[in-house]
């Protein structure tokens, strides 16, 4: 076990004095703070993405890796806070408890449940299999252990470095409006809360930002945290390359964009975000050669054999690893997500398929069909741009925060967590003409309309959003897993339950009851982890009702809720009692019935009442570890084959002889000879490169895996066949210098007595003009 983490602070608190007499602004510094990130990306091959619940959205290749990405606030003799923020479609309880315990054995009770929150973006472009109740792993299959065991150690792996870093330093809090990033996907529903309250807002979504800025006393800036809400779902449900979605690719802009500037004084404002980065080689110097010349340069480099490799040299060629400063903290930036329930990143609207008119506006529907309904991005039809353009506009309002970010948290650090068993809880209500009454929750159940999906990604069959009576061939399916209860069917009206999941118990859960809430807060900024998707109308209700306790008694005004969706555990949607009535998707996906919100809001307040006076909370029922009950249908890899004649990593399909591409324009495609990419995630690694050759025999690496410019894509030619292939697409960007290029490729292949084989193989040589 490490011990308590203070020993190597000490040189730096003594920094910290001796710059005091130099930088006044820092001085007031209280806090220890910690960045912190690492890769999680799971199985880029045969596993179900999840999100979508679509069985035929099955991961193919990588879009771009997902990462871990932590930070820690630490009073330096005092109390601490870790939040992770997850390119995954939403935390997993399984997951977290296992975190915990591997950070109980490194660190003691430095770190555990009630101080460390785990968050996801909710992209819809993940490996799925890693949480644990049925419902949530039925189309991959089960259990997927890869994608759980990529979670548990990226994560740990960040929390770890944000603990090594852990230095003196200031948070900067701000916050600001996006008004182009994301609409409302219900709006039917939300018009069905009260029109007194909906008056008291100008959107029917949330467009503010809040931002954290965190400055080193000795590096300056090393990270921001954002959170806004908007749905990960840019990419669609028919995608099969692995993506952290907009909020992912918004934070490798921002780091790129750090990195590429250099780390520039925080305090200036001559830092821009005039364009996204592009991870650009300003590592070599540009040629200035002629083009004949470079054509003959690169007419000495034809695409050799593959040959072996080993495991380490995908990893040393990374981009990110030949910028890194080895001595100075890694510049980290997250993009949490929200309450974003409701919220959709297509901000163009949902179209009719078909016609190209606009869907049912209650239903979502046309001519009465769910499938043919879909919401459009800012790039339409190419859900990369959308991708690119919604990443791009949080992005650049990241920076704008980050640049003018001057409020400066201070105060306390504290931390309340509890469970609750959501399945029966008992919430106290007031009545309208006046006293109260008590209602119950409910065991977990999901409407028709859950079946019917969104306007991001249609459902199939008959089913649609706002159906408030059922089906009854529908019905006689749903008994055949389990018929509700009339006191179930009562406590969850008008919902018409189509899984009563709360109840159904084999071969294990198959949703949670037990779900854990908590309250960090750093000075005057309050974080609300909640373990599902609020919409909008709930989301504003939870944090006016705490911010309401936190500030009674005169405790201070100046605070800065903000609500951190999809974190610890996942149990899907929250809707107000109103929005509950209309049961579209997100009604009808609101587990506990409808009360679910009110429960939410009871529970918080009391969290913020022990908060304010100092008081403790009971831990409440644990909820199951699970892990040894999992089933897992996912059949392993059994080997991997080559035509006769042909090596891994050898190009089937190479770049034509004396090729010239143009930057900003042209697209570069080959295609190797490859294995399955479960043999190896390359974790830290890639499985794809672009290289830059400087004076004329060093190959440098420019973009991999990271890079959004940069797709790789595996296929098989049968689902059975032992032979496969990788395709890598270089869209080059305008920003790319000009140059001789070459595209790599790195892999590892199965024996079919089970040997691991490293392998990698290269491309002619091309110039780029």
């Amino acid at each position: 076990m490490e011990v308590l983490g203070y020993g190597g602070l000490w040189p730096k608190l003594a920094i910290l004095l001796a710059l005091c007499a130099v930088q006044g602004a820092v001085c007031d510094s209280s806090y220890l703070i910690g960045l912190g990130s690492y890769d999680i990306t799971g199985p880029a091959a045969d596993v179900n993405m999840m999100g979508y619940a679509n069985v035929e959205q099955i991961a193919s290749g990588v879009h771009f890796r997902l990462r871990a990405r932590s930070f820690v606030v630490a009073e330096p003799q005092g109390n601490r806070v870790v939040f992770v923020n997850l390119d995954a479609c939403m935390a997993s309880q399984l997951v977290k408890l296992k975190v915990i315990e591997r950070l109980k054995e490194r660190y003691g009770d430095l770190y555990t449940e009630k101080n460390v929150a785990i968050s996801g973006i909710h992209t819809h472009a993940g490996p799925g299999g890693y949480l644990q109740y049925i419902v949530y792993i039925v189309t991959s299959l089960g259990f997927v252990r890869q994608s759980f065991d990529a979670l548990v150690d990226g994560i740990e792996q960040s929390i770890i470095q944000a603990h090594q870093n852990l230095a003196p330093g200031s948070v900067f809090v701000n916050k600001g409006e996006i008004l182009d990033a994301g609409v409302n996907r219900s709006p039917s529903a939300y018009l069905n809360n009260p029109a007194a309250e909906r008056s008291q807002y100008k959107y029917d979504v949330d467009k503010e930002m809040t931002l954290l800025k965190f400055v080193d006393v000795q590096w300056g800036s090393v990270g921001s945290f954002n959170w806004f809400a908007t749905h990960g779902t840019s990419m669609s449900r028919t995608n099969s390359l692995i993506s952290g979605d907009n909020k992912g690719a918004a934070a490798r802009f921002m780091e790129d964009w750090f990195e590429e500037n250099g780390g520039k004084s925080a305090y200036s404002d001559d830092i821009d975000a005039d364009e996204i980065p592009r991870r650009v080689s300003n590592i070599v110097s540009g040629h200035h050669d002629n083009h004949h010349e470079l054509l003959e340069l690169a007419a000495s480099f034809q695409s050799p054999p593959g040959t072996p490799a080993t495991r380490s040299l995908s990893v040393a060629r990374r981009v990110r690893g030949v910028l890194r400063h080895a001595n100075k903290p890694k510049f980290v930036s997250a993009f949490c997500q929200s309450n974003c329930g409701d919220v959709s990143p297509n901000v163009l609207g949902a179209f009719c398929t078909d016609t190209g008119l606009p869907c049912d506006f209650n239903h979502s529907t046309c001519g009465g069909k769910n499938e043919l309904c879909y919401g459009q991005g800012p790039g339409y039809p190419d859900e990369f741009e959308s991708t690119r353009i919604i990443g791009e506009r949080q992005f650049r309002k990241a920076v704008d925060l980050f640049n003018k970010a001057s409020e400066q948290l201070t105060g306390k650090i504290e931390y309340r967590h509890t469970y609750i068993d959501f399945s029966q809880l008992e919430v106290t209500l007031p009545k309208k003409g006046g006293g109260s009454e008590v209602v119950k929750t409910c065991p977990a159940a999901m409407g028709f309309g859950f079946a019917a999906g969104t306007t991001d990604g249609p459902g199939a069959f008959d089913f649609k959003q706002g159906d408030n009576k059922g089906n009854p061939f529908w019905r006689l399916v749903r008994n055949v897993l389990k018929t509700p209860g009339q006191e179930q069917v009562d406590c969850q009206s008008p919902k018409p339950i189509l899984l009563d999941t709360g109840e159904m118990k084999q071969p294990y859960d198959w949703a949670p009851a037990i779900l854990p809430i908590q309250i960090f807060r750093i000075g005057q900024l309050v974080i609300l982890s909640v373990p599902g998707e609020f919409t909008t109308m709930a989301g504003r209700r939870l944090r006016d009702a705490v911010k309401a306790e936190l500030t009674s008694g005169g405790h201070g005004g100046n605070i800065h809720v903000v609500l951190a969706g999809l974190t610890n555990t996942y149990s899907q949607y929250i809707t107000t009692f109103e929005e509950y009535e209309v049961q579209r998707y997100e009604g009808a996906s609101t587990l506990y019935g409808p009360h679910t919100l009110s429960a939410y809001i009871q529970e918080f307040k009391k969290l913020a009442k022990a908060l304010i006076s100092n008081q403790p909370v009971a831990p409440g029922p644990q909820p199951p570890d699970l892990l040894d009950r999992q089933i897992s249908l996912l059949t392993p890899v059994v080997m991997d084959a080559t035509p006769p004649g042909v090596s891994f990593g050898d190009c089937s399909s190479d770049v034509p002889q004396n090729s010239t591409f143009k930057r900003g324009h042209d697209m570069v495609t080959v295609t190797f000879w490859s294995a399955c990419p479960r043999n190896d995630l390359m974790t830290e690694g890639t499985f794809s490169l672009v290289e830059i050759l400087h004076k004329k025999d060093t190959w440098v690496p420019a973009y991999d895996d990271d890079d959004f410019c940069l797709r790789f894509k595996w296929s098989r030619p049968s689902k059975l066949s032992t032979r496969s292939q990788a395709t890598i697409e270089w869209r080059i960007p305008q920003s790319a210098t000009p140059g001789v290029y070459r595209i790599r490729h790195f892999g590892a292949s199965k024996s079919l007595v089970g040997s691991i084989r490293h392998f990698t193989g290269s491309s002619s040589a091309f110039v780029v003009a």
